[in-house]
């Protein structure tokens, strides 16, 4: 059986993050933005007394017009959504003071956290990222506790996993995905090209500086079918330069108004002879538009290619909907839950068959050298995604704002991940792939925590209630 615990404190946390390049997706661009590091104590049922409070960690950009990209809000007050979710969760979380699994813990404040959310006019995309925050740091302090480190522990589920929140499967469908899950060794890296970021020569897509010698490449897409080809064009002929093989993915953030105008951009790709060194390596599209509209929109003959969701990824039927509606896949990202992560990798096993494939892929909302890369490629590297959109190194320099000191210690628990380049730690690129071998310490895919006497509170706003929940 799956230990119980029980949750007895949860600490909120953030440090500022600065771009050492704009970066741009779909209307927004980004040039800095705060990370909140989470730290939560946990106990553990019928471990004796003297183990006492078991801590774990977990650490998210709050990238702000992501979750929520409605105009009339501000970039500020999208963050200010999201430091909402986490305190709403928290009192949430705090309030189940009985033990219980790490997944009915989830699954029992999930519900409750995304009605709560709305009556602050919260939406459920951002509503799940307080719930995927404190989750990681449950299982963090879980693992810790026991002595096991991530992927041990998955492989005999600890965190108690079951079909409650997808009854589309079965209990012992994901007990036999997460068996038959292996650590993969390397992981590798899909470079992004944001809309702002250089295209020809030095510091361009095809500059190995810059790409890191990356064998796949992120697009990013302005939702104009004329302008992206034009783009799209430009980009593949640099990549066209590399001295190896390469492959492409699409991404669109919800630009793409309507079926037309993404039929206009799929009807170039497949005519258009100056798109080919794009459109013959084109492995999906995500996300291309409105997650509203897209719930709405059968992709009908445009599923001859393959299309996954991202942001409309807000809740567990959102897979099954897509695949009604011709979406062969579904991104992973630990802000939006790793075990829902979890339960769609099982979901794209079970509905694969020789003649139709579904897949989950790995996608990067900036995660930042430290806790948030880690967690989020170990993740990826569990449930089988052989290559992941990695970002934050390219808009981020290194750790950025963080203390030397803790730099230094991340460094020295995982020498395979990052390597020291004078005064700067980052990133450490092999081949275009990163590894994976030191992720396997206890926890949660880290040897050792943020220095918290560096960090500051996160910052507390103030609850919003709508009118008609106010009378």
């Amino acid at each position: 059986m799956p230990p119980r615990i029980a949750v007895r404190d949860i600490a909120f946390f953030e440090r500022p993050v600065g771009f050492v390049r704009p970066f741009r997706f779909g209307a927004v661009v980004v040039n800095a933005a705060p990370q909140v590091f989470v730290r939560v104590g946990i106990e553990i049922e019928g471990q004796e007394k003297n183990k006492g409070i078991s801590i774990g960690a977990s650490a998210e950009m709050m990238v702000p017009k992501w979750f929520d990209k409605r105009p009339q809000l501000s970039t500020e007050q999208t963050v200010t959504e999201l430091r909402r979710s986490l305190t709403i969760a928290r009192e949430l979380y705090l309030a189940q003071s009985g033990f219980e699994t790490a997944f009915a813990l989830h699954a029992r404040c999930l519900p409750e956290q995304v009605e709560a959310c709305a009556k602050e006019d919260i939406p459920p995309l951002a509503a799940a990222f307080g719930p995927a925050e404190i989750d990681k740091a449950i299982l963090d302090a879980l693992l810790r506790g026991v002595g096991v480190n991530f992927f041990d522990g998955m492989n005999g589920n600890i965190a108690g996993i079951d079909a409650r929140l997808s009854p589309d499967i079965r209990d012992e469908d994901i007990a036999q995905f997460l068996a038959r899950c292996r650590r993969l060794d390397r992981v590798a890296l899909r470079h992004t090209v944001g809309l702002d970021d250089q295209i020809e020569g030095k510091g361009g897509v095809a500059d190995k500086r810059e790409n890191s010698d990356a064998r796949y490449f992120k697009l990013k897409l302005n939702g104009d079918p004329e302008a992206d080809a034009a783009r799209l064009t430009r980009i593949g002929n640099e990549l066209a330069t590399l001295p190896h093989a390469y492959s492409v993915t699409l991404d669109a953030n919800e630009q793409y108004a309507d079926l037309a105008a993404l039929a206009a951009l799929s009807e170039r790709l497949d005519r258009d002879a100056a798109l080919r060194p794009i459109s013959t390596r084109l492995l999906y599209v995500e996300q291309p538009m409105p997650r509203d509209i897209s719930r709405q929109s059968p992709l009908g003959a445009l599923a001859v290619r393959d299309f996954i969701i991202d942001e409309a990824d807000d809740s567990y039927d959102a897979f099954p909907a897509a695949r009604e509606l011709g979406y062969r896949g579904i991104s992973s990202k630990s802000c939006k839950g790793i075990y829902k992560s979890v339960i769609n990798a099982a979901r794209a096993g079970i509905w694969s068959t020789e003649d139709q494939r579904y897949f989950i892929t790995g996608e990067d909302l900036t995660c930042q050298a430290g806790l948030g890369v880690q967690q989020d490629l170990a993740l990826g590297a569990m449930i089988g995604v052989t290559h992941a959109e990695r970002n934050g190194h390219h808009y981020v320099d290194g750790f950025a704002e963080t203390p030397a000191a803790e730099a230094r210690a991340f460094l020295a628990a995982h020498p395979d991940l990052y390597a020291s380049d004078g005064n700067i730690i980052r990133l450490s690129i092999h081949d275009g792939d990163l590894l994976t071998v030191s992720l396997t310490a206890p926890g949660f895919a880290s040897g050792v925590h943020p220095d918290w006497a560096t960090l500051s509170p996160l910052q507390q706003p103030k609850a919003k209630i709508l009118q008609e929940h106010s009378i």
